[in-house]
This record gives structure tokens, sequence and C-alpha cells, in this order.
């Protein structure tokens, strides 16, 4: 195996596959970063059984200045190889599989050799059929993800609250997520042939949306029996499904209200930063909304016995219904509140002062709602 490549476009596509791949495997070889070239050109591949990422670099495009001497494939160490390639002087290198897999590395005045490692022992990927793909507009879905993997769970002993759950019908998508104590959930229409119901880990989600760059327009995601494809922009992304049945959260979502008040997102974010400044001092990390429905007033109380207390009048923009006095964990609400992302008029919905309430967008209030459990206080 012999090539030389634009070093630039070869390092993009190797800090994409790099996020697949951790130092702490039980399986030494998956440490290392797959390299395959053939006639067209070289799929780098980075795996931790849970993700798998590829990324294609085509011989065809003039701009990567791939230039083929002989095919072949090697695993090499991850973490110094991509170091390696990263600091190297010139604008191209060139890489050379010699005996027993030691690879050489030059590039202008450096030479480095490496050990690696057979090919053949890599694991296989994932088999997905690509037949039945839905396509995202890439903002969207990142909007998606970004607003319900806020809510899943960092505890293992419930595995499927560790992922979002992602249900496919003739309505569109509904993508729901929660740890017991928060729920986020978000519509949207899609156009799908089939129905589909499954669990995408929390952590997976994440690392994808951090691998799709700004210049992606759409992402397609195909799905079979244990995994799911994102692909997008030469690179394919694998993520193993979660196993088990995720709970039914629709009764969870409140109908009605006792009482409601709309807030500009922002303003109340901030709000909620200056109280829980002093509640994370505390031991239990929780503040206090009291609404005086008569007089028109909702205050945000925080305290820590060991600093002291804080209180401040809220800016609303309407309030209706009874008087309330509740608690809850701020750093929930300051999740839910930055999902909405910028300046967005939101509607808070209570019904008691133990029963979850919801936050909403005024202006797409059928699609998307945040609902945060109470604290107990008394």
């Amino acid at each position: 195996m012999k090539f030389s490549i634009d070093r630039s476009k070869f390092v993009n596509q190797t800090n994409n596959v790099q996020r697949a791949i951790s130092s702490k495997t039980t399986i030494p070889i998956l440490t290392g970063m797959k390299l395959d070239l053939a006639e067209n050109g070289l799929t780098i591949t980075g795996s931790n059984s849970d993700i798998s990422i590829t990324a294609f670099i085509s011989q065809e495009d003039a701009d990567n200045d791939l230039v083929i001497e002989s095919t072949g494939s090697i695993v090499l160490p991850a973490k110094f190889f991509n170091e390696i390639i990263k600091k190297l002087p010139g604008d191209n290198f060139n890489l050379e599989v010699l005996d027993n897999n030691q690879t050489l590395i030059t590039s202008g005045v450096s030479e480095f050799t490496i050990n690696g490692l057979d090919a053949n022992n890599y694991p296989h990927l994932p088999e997905v059929e690509a037949a039945d793909q839905l396509t995202f507009p890439t903002d969207l879905f990142k909007e998606v993800v970004g607003q319900t993997v806020i809510a899943v769970s960092t505890q293992e002993s419930r595995p499927v609250l560790t992922g979002v759950n992602f249900v496919i019908n003739q309505d569109g998508l509904t993508s729901v997520a929660t740890d017991s104590h928060r729920l986020a959930q978000r519509k949207i229409d899609i156009t799908s042939d089939e129905e589909y119901n499954l669990i995408i880990p929390g952590k997976s989600l994440t690392e994808l949306t951090r691998t799709i760059s700004d210049s992606v327009k759409e992402i397609k995601m195909s799905i079979s029996e244990n995994q799911v494809l994102f692909s997008f922009d030469n690179v394919m992304f694998y993520s193993r499904l979660l196993d088990g049945r995720y709970p039914e959260t629709d009764r969870l979502i409140p109908e009605d209200s006792s009482t409601k008040l709309t807030f500009d997102s922002s303003n109340l974010l901030a709000s909620v930063e200056r109280a829980s400044l002093l509640s994370h001092e505390s031991r239990n990390n929780v503040i206090k909304l009291v609404i005086k429905a008569e007089d028109k007033k909702a205050t945000l109380f925080g305290n820590s016995p060991e600093v002291g207390t804080v209180e401040e009048a809220l800016d609303f923009n309407n309030l209706e219904g009874e008087d309330l006095e509740i608690s809850f964990n701020p750093d929930y609400l300051k999740d839910a509140l930055r999902s909405f992302g910028g300046s967005t008029e939101i509607e808070m919905s209570f019904t008691s002062a133990l029963h979850p309430f919801t936050i909403r967008p005024v202006e797409n209030k059928d699609n998307f709602v945040q609902l945060i459990t109470p604290v107990r206080t008394f």
C-alpha cells in the first residue's frame, strides 16, 4: 500500500473518524484507525463497538491530490497517527506500508516509521440496508437532537432512558427523551412509507451532530434491526440501537393547567442563572417560583444556608390562573430554555405544586414541549 495525499483534506476526515475511537476498549485493535486504499479512493474507519464512522476520500476529486501507487489496507494507532499527520511540515505527505505492517510516513524533511496492525483482524462494519432512506435537512435534524438529547438519562440502571426515542409513521417524526425527572419532546413533518420505533443512544447523537459540518445541507438515515446509519458528505456514521421498550411518555404530559405564564426565554434564562448562583452552593440545588395571580407578580427565590439568599421579581409577558408556589432544579429549566435558541416567547403551564410543569414555544406549542418534575420541599 502506497499513496500520497493533501494533508489538510486527510486531517479533515481523520478528525471525523477519530470521534468513534476510544482509548478505553476491550478490543485492542479498535484503538486504531483503519485505512483501506482501493483504486477509486481511500476509506478511513474508526469504531468503538457502539459507533463506527467511515470517511471516503475520492481519487477523482482533484482537490484531494490523492496519488495511488499501490492499494492495500492497514490499521494504525489512531492517537499517534493523527497527531503525526497534523504536525507534518508539508502540504502533502506520503504513506507506505513496509514489511511486518511497519508504516513509513514522509513529508518534507520529516520521516516517521510506526508499527501498524493487520487490517484483516479489524471487526467488520455493521450491514445496514440503504433502500428505505429518510432524508432530513441538516439544520432541522440538529435542532431536533439538540432539543431532546438534553433530557436523556446518564444512569445506566435503565439503559433505554440513555437514548432518544424516534417514532416515525405517517404523522411524521416524534422524538422524545426523559430521565424520569424531565422530558423533552419534539415533532416534525417528514415523509416515510415505513413505520419505525427506535432508541438511539444520546451519546451517539451528540457525536453525530458534532461530526456534521455546517456545509452539509441534508442527512440521510437508514435503519436496520439493531443499527442506524447516517450518511452525509462522504461520511457514514453507524450507531447501535438500544434494546428494550421505551416508556409511553404521552400520558406524562398534562393537557390542562391552572396557572400560565408567558416569558421571553432569554430574559427568564438570565433570571434563573442569577437565582442558581446560590442554589448551586446548597446541597439540594433547588429554586422556588412564587406566583401571586391577583397581584400579577411572579418571584424567583434561591438560597444557600452557607452563602445567603436571592430574590428576583420576574419580568413576564402575561400571567393568568391561580396562585402557586413551586420548587424545582434550576439546571433543568436552564437546559430547557437554552434549547429554544435565542429570544423566543415561551409559555409555562402549571397544574399544582407537586405535578410536572411544561414549557412550550408560543408559536409552536403542538410540536415542542419540555416537561420538568418539581421538587417537594416540605
